[in-house]
This record gives C-alpha cells, sequence and structure tokens, in this order.
C-alpha cells in the first residue's frame, strides 16, 4: 500500500484502504496468480494498482482540537479553596554516575 501510494505520489497516505488491500491480496493468494515471478521488479503490483483505484475520500478537517477531557466527579473538592481544573506538577531527575571499577 505505502509503496503504491508513494510511487503515485502527491496522494494522502490516509487514502489507501487497507480492507481493499487485504482483499486483493487474499484474491492473489486464492487464485494462485503470480506465482512464478517475472525478471521485473513491479512496486505497485496487484494490491497496489486495486489500492489505487479504490482509493478512500479525503478526510475531514477537525472541528474542534484534540483536547485532554476533565474528569467529571459527583463529589465536591474536599476544601473550599481548591481549584480542581490543573494543578502544577513538578518532576525531579538525579542522574547518577555508574560506579567506578
Amino acid at each position: 500500500m505505502s509503496d503504491a501510494i508513494e510511487v503515485a505520489g502527491g496522494i494522502d497516505p490516509d487514502r489507501g484502504s487497507f480492507t481493499i488491500a487485504l482483499h486483493a491480496a487474499r484474491d492473489q493468494l486464492t487464485q494462485a496468480q503470480g506465482v512464478i515471478a517475472g525478471t521485473t521488479i513491479d512496486l505497485i503490483g496487484a494490491i497496489g494498482r486495486r489500492v489505487l483505484d479504490n482509493l478512500l475520500p479525503d478526510r475531514r478537517l477537525r472541528v474542534s482540537p484534540r483536547v485532554v477531557k476533565r474528569a467529571i466527579s459527583k463529589f465536591q473538592a474536599r476544601a473550599p479553596n481548591v481549584n480542581r481544573r490543573s494543578y502544577k506538577a513538578t518532576l525531579h531527575i538525579n542522574i547518577l554516575a555508574a560506579p567506578g571499577p
């Protein structure tokens, strides 16, 4: 799939259908096509041609940006001064030298 889309050029890789490639590979195996390979190397092949013939439509643009949803809680915070929207986190990394011989 990726070779076919790369050779075609100018096509978004998300438009290649895995299902089409899977069915093309299955059909090629069950019909025993291309058992004896020729001397020419065809990067696209039968599977790639079927993927290129049946491209998926362009993906829609995102309407909303990706965000991490805040957990919904039925309970109030324990203290009235606690802001549950965000917390400041501090991270410490200690790098230790390997012991000598």
